[in-house]
C-alpha cells in the first residue's frame, strides 16, 4: 500500500482520515500545519499528500507549491470546506490531483486517494 501525510490543522478532521487510510492498508504520517508537513517529507519518503488548504503558519497552497517543486514525483489531493479556496486550488491543476470538499465521507476520501494513487508518477 501507499505511504500518505495528512496535513490538517483540524485534529478531528486528521485523526477521521488517518484511521479510514489505516484502516484501508495504508502508512499515514500526520502534520498539524503546512511547516510541519514539510519538516515530515525531509524526514521521511511519502506517495501522496492530502492537505487541507487553510491552515496556520503554511497554508495548503503554499505547501502544494513547495511540494510540486521539491518532489515533483509526488501526488497531491486537497480538502477544503471553503467554496473560494477550492476555486483559488484549481489554479493548481497542473500541480495537484483534486480538491475535495469537507465534508465528506470515509468512502469518499479513500475513493479519491485510491484515484489519486492510481495515476502514474510524473
Amino acid at each position: 500500500m501507499a505511504r500518505i501525510l495528512v496535513a490538517d490543522d483540524e485534529e478531528t478532521v486528521r485523526e477521521f482520515v488517518t484511521r479510514a487510510l489505516r484502516y484501508r492498508g495504508h502508512e499515514v504520517g500526520q502534520a498539524i500545519d503546512g511547516a510541519s508537513a514539510l519538516e515530515a517529507l525531509q524526514r521521511e519518503p511519502f506517495d501522496l499528500l492530502l492537505t487541507d488548504i487553510v491552515m496556520p503558519v503554511m497554508d495548503g497552497i503554499a505547501l502544494a507549491l513547495k511540494v510540486s517543486r521539491d518532489y515533483p514525483a509526488m501526488r497531491i489531493l486537497m480538502m477544503t470546506g471553503y467554496a473560494n479556496e477550492r476555486q483559488r486550488a484549481h489554479n493548481l491543476d497542473a500541480l495537484i490531483h483534486d480538491v475535495i470538499l469537507k465534508p465528506f465521507s470515509l468512502d469518499e476520501i479513500c475513493a479519491k486517494v485510491d484515484e489519486a494513487l492510481a495515476v502514474p508518477h510524473a
